[in-house]
């Protein structure tokens, strides 16, 4: 963990970011985590990644896969539980949904981070019913105290405290996804 103190990121609401993961930290994670899943073994993959929030890792990882060589179908689903809150509302709503065929194809979600479970066990047990052979998850962070369902992530970047993060692709109020970084929100209110 970067332990650099905090840095006072310029925008309209002049929030303040502590850097918790560095982007070389978060590539280095990348690479490790495209080995894991190249070695799982999983055919004829669809990668689907949640957004907004996932898309930043999604675009890196899906390349660290193709370095290494893996192939995949990429496909999106956009949801909402938070609106520009900061506090899951507890319901998920389908936004967008996926177009490709899944039936009898193994599916790699990746999203930004895990916490109450909601999201992901929704999508999950969606791409279940739509016929994928296996679902599996790649979450970037993990807060696994917050578990509100019985989902876990197969493929983990970091195990995150239980602060509100933000950058590499997780916002606030729809700020701060551009960071190379992942920080934590020290003013949030």
């Amino acid at each position: 963990m970067n332990s650099s103190p905090s840095v006072k990121v310029t925008g309209a609401d002049r929030r303040e970011i502590r850097p918790l993961f560095t982007a070389a930290e978060i590539a280095a994670r990348n690479t490790e985590l495209a080995a894991e899943i190249a070695a799982a073994g999983y055919r004829n993959l669809v990668v689907v990644p949640i957004l907004t929030g996932g898309f930043v890792f999604a675009a890196d990882l899906v390349r660290a896969l193709h370095e290494i060589g893996v192939a995949a179908e990429i496909d999106f689903i956009t949801l909402s539980s938070y609106g520009s809150g900061t506090v899951s509302s507890g319901s998920v709503e389908v936004i967008q949904d996926i177009r490709a065929d899944i039936a009898g194809r193994d599916v790699l979600v990746v999203d930004d981070i895990i916490e109450t479970g909601r999201t992901l066990a929704f999508v999950r047990d969606r791409l279940i019913k739509g016929g994928a052979r296996r679902v599996v998850i790649a979450a970037l962070c993990d807060k696994p105290g917050k578990r509100a369902r019985a989902v876990e992530p197969d493929h983990v970047g970091f195990v995150c405290p239980d602060e509100f993060v933000v950058g590499y692709g997780m916002d606030i109020g729809q700020t701060f996804r551009q960071l190379p970084y992942i920080g934590v929100v020290e003013n949030k209110d």
